[in-house]
């Protein structure tokens, strides 16, 4: 256990104190006073063009880092392409020009004259913007004198560098509003089918929203102050990872607390005992979390990195709030916030009359039947994760077409397809001229542009235009060829970079995560169970049940995502990520039922132990799995196809692991297995059954059938 002994019935009994639980609110008050400033500020914090992003240390990643160091080493070119199907006409090269001219104060450079396509249908101009802060800003106004005046039927479209940059913004600044929107009315709508209360539902969620503000103020603060690279698209996944894991918390906490308001007359001491019991569990699986999130910062993949961090802030500003603000909160409002279903003292327990009490019955009937056939079914599913296709080309990164891709479609439909993405390469000043005529002998180089040299005259910058479009596998290939011809010149130091490059080393980055990332996981959530369940068997089962859901959840969501969505990849992303947050998740709920078996069982013996857990925990952990699930779907709503994959492996995920493997895998593999479920551990050995010994509460022995000592006082 995290906490054990006395140390644990001390630090659990502060949030319910009948004093602290004033101190703790007023602490909280204070807290989110400070932090909600902070929390609104954390989009600023977002690094929206950075190096950083990118894997560490390839190719592709140096080039960008290098830019810096020629003349438009800070520049992002505006790509203007204006076309017309029947050819352009004169109106039409004189709203060009017209443009040309209006954009000239914008430009950090002077505009070149517009470049007309072989086929006579179009016209594109290419206009230098500042890279920093503002060029999403700057980007817009030229879009804007783009569309004015635009005479019909000719078409006209910005992409380019800038143009991305501003399509990036603007689905990013609806993004993280959209998903917190939606999560907050997802979460209210099934906290109140859970509660069927009035009031009670608002306590969960205004706790998981304080949580986020807090977790926003602290990302902001080391993000500013301390250089945390905070990637775009992680607010959107903090909100969603803090409101569900947060919510998780509180059901479990709740509904433990309850358990207890009804064998404990006194309502602090009845949080007491529930903090004390659920707080182990509810620890484990935070840890279980967290540290999976931490083991990012061993990938080279930007995002990947960056997430680790910002994650398990999230996690830690939750679990802060439900093992101490959600405690004082329900003590202070006392028995009443159940109602109308208000747990009365020395009520009867009800649970062997449960759904899941009854599934538990059916399952230990012939529990290795159960779990084998679970297992086949799951893993004929897991079958089809054999076919998915990876990395999406620049048409299906989102679920609309914004402008920038249609700009580019634009570009490949009547220039070479690469024009305005090329291929760079940069190298050193003296061999520029070699570098330039190796590469007009490599196949799939359509144009090979003059050296550009750097400020300080060292280096030298080669573009080449590649004759297929930069997001096709031919161009990618193209990529390869360049660079093993280069390698033949090991004095010139070239390197190889731009948007391609940048998708193949991308690609080849995540492969490496993977394979880095994946086992540490693993080892970190196996650590954590071994130390809150001392044992190895359990563990392992564990950890190999939530790995069958994850591949079943992943074969199951790329047939969704190629036959209902028409999705022709997953994104190069989804693996890893939905693999940290399912096994991390998964592993939650087999906490929360196997510490209450492990309870049970010390009190019951290994079978009843088992289908009592099942029983007591069945509810909770359901309802539970349903907020996760419909957290990480909301997802779903944003515009961007990765959050869509993400969203719907997760909630895929969640639901196997909370209705499959939680609810009839695992209990059958404990019930086949018998004690040494609990090997090497002092539950694998024959034990004597008694009740647990408790600080004498009064109402345990009736919870467990035996009449109380004493009578009971007046409820409070």
């Amino acid at each position: 256990m995290l906490l054990s002994g006395k140390l644990t019935a001390r630090v659990t009994a502060i949030p319910g104190g009948r004093r602290a639980k004033w101190l703790i609110l007023l602490a909280w008050t204070a807290i989110i006073v400070g932090a909600m400033p902070l929390a609104g500020m954390l989009s600023d914090a977002v690094t929206e063009q950075s190096s950083a992003e990118l894997p560490r240390g390839a190719e592709s990643t140096q080039v960008t880092e290098l830019t810096d160091r020629f003349p438009d080493g800070k520049v992002a070119s505006g790509v203007m392409i204006y076309a017309r199907d029947s050819g352009v006409t004169a109106a039409d090269r004189a709203k060009v020009e017209a443009d040309r001219t209006a954009l000239a104060p914008l430009a950090v450079e002077p505009i070149p004259q517009a470049r007309p396509s072989a086929d006579g249908k179009a016209l594109m101009v290419v206009v230098g913007l500042a890279d920093g802060d503002d060029l999403s800003d700057t980007a817009k106004k030229v879009r804007t004198q783009m569309e004015t005046a635009l005479p019909g039927g000719l078409r006209a479209e910005l992409t380019g560098s800038a143009g991305r940059a501003l399509d990036t913004s603007e689905m990013f600044a609806s993004a993280d509003a959209t998903a917190l929107i939606i999560t907050v009315v997802v979460v209210t709508l099934l906290l109140l089918v859970i509660y069927r209360s009035p009031v009670l539902w608002l306590l969960p969620l205004v706790n998981a929203f304080l949580a986020l503000q807090l977790a926003n103020a602290i990302a902001y603060l080391l993000a500013e102050y301390a250089g945390m690279f905070v990637a775009p698209g992680a607010a959107s996944i903090l909100t969603v990872l803090c409101f569900g894991v947060s919510t998780d918390y509180a059901l479990l906490l709740l509904a433990r607390y309850r358990e207890e308001l009804r064998r404990h007359a006194d309502r602090h001491e009845a949080m007491a005992v529930a903090l004390r019991r659920a707080v182990p569990a509810i620890a484990a699986s935070a840890a279980t979390v967290g540290l999976a999130l931490l083991a990012l910062l061993a990938a080279d993949m930007g995002f990947n990195y960056s997430l680790g961090p910002v994650g398990a802030i999230g996690i830690a500003a939750g679990l802060a709030a439900m093992i101490t603000l959600l405690p004082a909160l329900l003590v202070i409002f006392g028995r009443w916030v159940f109602w109308p279903m208000i747990p009365r003292y020395g009520s009867a327990d009800t649970v062997h009359r449960s759904m899941w009490g009854r599934i538990g019955d059916k399952v230990a009937v012939r529990p290795r039947l159960v779990w084998v056939t679970s297992a086949l079914i799951l893993g004929t599913i897991a079958l089809a994760a054999l076919s998915i296709e990876t990395g999406l080309d620049d048409e299906h990164h989102t679920t609309t077409t914004p402008g920038s891709a249609a700009g580019q479609r634009l570009v490949a439909a009547h220039y070479p397809a690469g024009q305005a993405r090329p291929m760079q390469v940069i190298a050193d000043a003296a061999d520029a001229e070699t570098v330039a005529a190796r590469l007009r002998g490599v196949r799939g180089v359509a144009e090979v542009r003059s050296p550009r040299p750097s400020t300080d005259g060292t280096l030298a910058r080669v573009d080449a235009v590649l004759s297929d479009p930069p997001d096709s596998p031919a161009a990618a290939a193209s990529v390869d060829r360049a660079r093993a011809a280069l390698r033949d010149l090991p004095q010139a130091h070239a390197r190889v970079g731009g948007a391609t490059a940048q998708d193949l080393d991308i690609a080849r980055t995540q492969g490496h995560d993977r394979r880095v990332v994946i086992p540490l996981v693993l080892a970190v959530v196996l650590l954590v169970l071994i130390v809150l369940l001392r044992a190895l068997v359990a563990p392992l089962i564990l950890i190999a049940s939530v790995v069958l859901s994850y591949f079943t959840a992943l074969g199951a969501s790329w047939l969704i995502f190629k036959h209902l969505f028409g999705f022709p990849a997953m994104d190069v992303q989804v693996a890893l990520m939905g693999f940290l947050f399912l096994v991390a998740l998964g592993v939650d709920y087999n906490i929360f039922l196997v510490s209450r078996v492990r309870e049970e069982t010390v009190r019951l013996g290994h079978r009843d132990g088992v289908l009592r857990g099942l029983a007591v925990t069945g509810g909770v952990i359901s309802s539970a799995g349903l907020v996760l699930a419909a957290t990480f779907g909301t997802l779903g709503a944003l515009p961007m196809v990765m959050f869509v994959e993400m969203g719907v492996l997760v909630a895929l995920g969640v639901l196997i692991d909370t209705f499959l493997i939680r609810s009839i895998m695992v209990p059958a593999l404990a019930l086949d297995l018998g004690r040494l479920f609990w090997w090497p551990g002092r539950l694998a050995r024959p034990i004597t059954v008694s009740a647990p010994e408790e600080s004498g509460e009064p109402g345990e022995a009736a919870a467990l059938g035996a009449p109380a000592e004493r009578p009971a006082p007046l409820p409070r």
